[in-house]
């Protein structure tokens, strides 16, 4: 079980191939699918608006969250309107309201602070901060975090850098919190203040792995068509935490797996809007992936 703290919200997405109105969003909504895609369950920590839809809430329940930490306050859903276009690393944010979202502080109910995994999705550090001092004794934590925050926030966002096991951040973000070009030095910048692991994501590119002065490359999976690249990074997190919780073991070995398993999910994510495609993946289409993966990332030595 996976303590998930993060944003539920309602997202209206245009791309090249489809549009969709209020439809089931935010960085906490995407991980509890991907954990779930693994059989992975989870404690979900947010907060929604009346206006909440019913369906919704069923969804996450059917994909194992337990809902005890959702809040509801009067007022309306955090909203996301954004369009992409047929490059889709190129994103228009068209509208954000915060709404209920603005007045959020993370409470955890008594049954989540024991957690033994903890992910504190892309919030502000002063709410994961906030988070951290009302788990006990977790053996991993896990923190993503966004450009806005290194540069609003930048000293909370340090302190929670120093508090956790696994750090998540794009190639941009970890160039503009070390405030340097050089992606490797920028990397040993944020491990020297304490992180045991740090995951660089490349986007359609795939990921990067450091843990102990070694390094794991993982590619994207190839698909020939993407529908929806929102919540890609976050169902990323989803598989990758979803399959250590279930192992309980953070070797080299078993965090390369990780890493494999979370782009396997996060490749089913981009297939369809939403988590429509999340919702629907069964574990012989994620067994299969991981094995094609296998297949074209081996080579001999001569």
């Amino acid at each position: 079980m996976i303590v998930c703290v993060g944003t539920v919200g309602l997202d209206t997405v245009e791309t090249p191939f489809g549009r969709v109105e209020e439809t089931l969003g935010g960085s906490a909504a995407y991980f509890v699918a991907a954990a779930a895609a693994l059989d992975t369950g989870t404690q979900l920590v947010s907060v929604v608006g009346e206006d909440f839809p019913s369906q919704h809430r069923d969804l996450l329940s059917s994909r194992g969250a337990d809902l005890a930490g959702l809040q509801v306050l009067p007022g309306r859903c955090f909203r996301w309107t954004g369009r992409y276009h047929f490059d889709m690393n190129r994103r228009d944010t068209l509208e954000t309201q915060l709404n209920v979202l603005a007045e959020f502080h993370p409470r955890l109910p008594e049954s989540f602070r024991e957690a033994e995994f903890l992910f504190l999705a892309n919030i502000d550090p002063v709410l994961q901060l906030e988070v951290l001092e009302q788990v006990r004794r977790p053996r991993v934590t896990m923190l993503d975090s966004m450009n806005f925050w290194i540069s609003g926030a930048r000293d909370a966002l340090t302190e929670a850098l120093s508090r956790v096991d696994i750090v998540l951040m794009n190639e941009e973000e970890v160039r503009q919190y070390a405030d340097t070009p050089n992606l490797l030095q920028g990397a040993r910048e944020i491990m020297a203040l304490g992180p045991r692991v740090l995951i660089i994501k490349k986007g359609e590119y795939g990921a990067v792995l450091l843990h102990e002065g070694r390094f794991f490359y993982c590619p994207a999976y190839p698909l020939e068509e993407v529908k929806d690249p929102t919540g890609a990074g976050d169902s990323f997190a989803g598989g990758f935490l979803g399959y250590l919780a279930r192992q309980g073991d953070l070797s080299m070995a078993h965090l390369r797996r990780a890493l494999v398993y979370g782009s396997v999910v996060a490749s089913f994510t981009v297939e369809d809007f939403s988590v429509a495609r999340l919702a629907s993946v069964t574990g012989d289409e994620i067994q299969k992936r991981y094995r094609e993966f296998r297949e074209f990332t081996f080579f001999d030595e001569v």
